[in-house]
């Protein structure tokens, strides 16, 4: 089977889907939440600088095409602590 690749929507860097993290806008409610579900998907590299400029630019909103809640940018971040 052909591996999956995916682009981050800050850094554009192309890789395999298992690199990143998935937001994803789930289909009949309309909400955003973080890899689980099935919709419209976008896909972030697990490193700071991809974050804050997903953040900053509204990168995964434009990509989801819906509003992406503050906490789900601080669910991403508490990962980086971890």
């Amino acid at each position: 089977m052909k591996p999956s690749y995916r682009r981050c929507v800050a850094c554009r860097k192309a890789a395999l889907k298992v690199d990143f993290w998935r937001i994803v806008r789930v289909h009949p409610s309309q909400e955003v939440h973080l890899d689980e579900g099935m919709g419209r998907s976008a896909y972030l590299c697990p490193k700071i600088e991809c974050l804050k400029a997903a953040r900053k630019k509204n990168r995964l909103g434009r990509a989801l095409k819906a509003a992406v809640p503050d906490s789900l940018y601080e669910n991403l971040e508490q990962r980086f602590s971890k």
